[in-house]
């Protein structure tokens, strides 16, 4: 699969996920006895968001698809401007917006047209007036040099084949002394050639992990320093199963409770930090 179709994937496959998730009809087995508004709102709470952060923001805005929660690390002062790489339907934008405030600004820049739309709509439905979504690929930025305070993504840039340059484009759009605050998932072990070769494998945030060591380098390579990792765990099986993608995954190739366990302990989600010197 070339670049091109790789992007066209992701974006069909995140598209389908936001249908589903509006339209409160998620079709695999797994769901078929839940509610998807519930299971959303139980990813977040394990992921890290509180109650309040669950409940104050546009009901369309959280598809539970993040692997940590990046505002309750990014101590977001009054008056900055955010950006937010793979904002979704703006779910994270929205509680950064409260922690900004009227004089600051929240961006969010994804590249599937279904979300920036639907988060437009969210946002125009909760008024929220300092935050604007732009469409764009976070390895090429729709945002102007040196303009950005504190760059947040949740479980996006592992979706990326180009993460060198994804970070070397936060480099650039970050001020002086600005801050990166992401959360993601790295690889501790190899996964299996099924997960590797699948589609649904890299929509589900699977086949595109990198070590850890390989992550951090790319974000030191771009210019970035004082990197810091933080809670880094294995994640939870009841999130992993929760995943329409990953259910898909576990019943097309028959797998057995050991091997989803392996496949499991193969990843962990982090949170990584790092700063932009002022000269």
């Amino acid at each position: 699969m070339d670049k091109e179709q790789f992007k066209t994937s992701i974006k069909t496959g995140y598209a389908n996920i936001l249908k589903q998730s509006t339209q409160n009809k998620l079709t695999t087995s797994l769901f078929q006895c839940c509610n998807p508004k519930d299971i959303t709102k139980e990813v977040g709470r394990k992921i890290g968001y509180s109650e309040e952060q669950l409940t104050k923001v546009p009901e369309n805005s959280n598809l539970g698809v993040g692997c940590r929660n990046p505002i309750a690390l990014s101590s977001i002062k009054k008056g900055e401007t955010i950006l937010d790489l793979g904002s979704g339907a703006g779910f994270d934008c929205f509680l950064a917006s409260k922690e900004t405030g009227e004089t600051g600004k929240v961006i969010g820049v994804d590249f599937t047209p279904e979300m920036v739309n639907q988060a437009n709509i969210n946002a125009e439905k909760g008024n929220y007036n300092n935050v604007e979504f732009k469409i764009g690929e976070i390895e090429n930025l729709p945002i102007d040099n040196n303009t950005i305070d504190l760059i947040i993504s949740n479980c996006v840039i592992n979706l990326s084949n180009q993460k060198d340059k994804v970070f070397t484009e936060a480099f650039r759009v970050a001020k002086e002394g600005g801050r990166l605050m992401i959360s993601d998932l790295v690889l501790l072990k190899e996964l299996p050639d099924y997960i590797l070769n699948s589609i649904e494998g890299h929509i589900a945030c699977l086949s595109g992990t990198i070590r850890k060591s390989d992550y951090i380098n790319a974000i030191e390579k771009a210019g970035f320093s004082n990197i810091k990792t933080d809670k880094e765990q294995p994640f939870p099986m009841e999130l992993f199963l929760s995943d329409p993608l990953a259910k898909k995954i576990v019943t097309d190739n028959n797998l057995a409770e050991k091997e989803i366990k392996d496949i499991i302990n193969s990843i962990a989600s982090v949170s990584i930090s790092a700063t932009k010197n002022q000269k």
